[in-house]
């Protein structure tokens, strides 16, 4: 038996364990099909915001998850622009049961991949010529619980895919 002398206990086998492999664009586009017109169209933008998240397995306990974001933003009828980023990692879990492994990978995997997200569709917007747009925090925690509230209202096994 080995001896601990600094007095930590050793680590259990069966102890969950996530760690982030990589993290990667995986599809970028942005369009502003009405330049150079609507850069003199006046009118309050409105910008539409849609999110999207799909997972993978891709490996033994290694997971690709991919966070899709889209912004729309059109001045009346004429789309402004359009700016897209998949954002995606890969991420290892090994330790956890399929519920946990669900959780983890609906709420703290988009959490570690939004702000990269965020960072890309910023600089499209930016370098399409329109003024600065900055994508608010999202909670894909309160959205997993909607998600899981939806599930258990239509009966849905809670580890099924939505």
């Amino acid at each position: 038996m080995a001896d601990n002398t600094n007095g930590a206990a050793a680590p259990e086998q069966n102890q969950a364990q996530l760690n982030l492999q990589r993290i990667y664009v995986k599809d970028v586009s942005f369009e502003a099909p009405g330049a150079p017109q609507i850069f003199q169209q006046q009118g309050q933008p409105n910008v539409e915001l849609n999110l999207a998240q799909r997972v993978a397995s891709i490996g033994t306990d290694v997971y690709e998850v991919v966070l899709s974001v889209t912004a729309t933003c059109r001045v009346e009828d004429k789309t402004a622009y359009l700016a897209e980023v998949q954002q995606a990692g890969i991420f290892g879990l090994t330790g956890f049961d399929a519920q946990a492994r669900e959780a983890v990978l609906a709420t703290y995997c988009p959490n570690v991949l939004f702000p990269y997200a965020r960072q890309v569709i910023s600089e499209l917007v930016q370098n399409g010529g329109f003024p600065p747009f900055f994508l608010q925090p999202i909670n894909f925690d309160a959205l997993y619980a909607e998600q899981m509230r939806r599930r258990a209202e239509s009966g849905a096994p809670q580890g099924a895919n939505a």
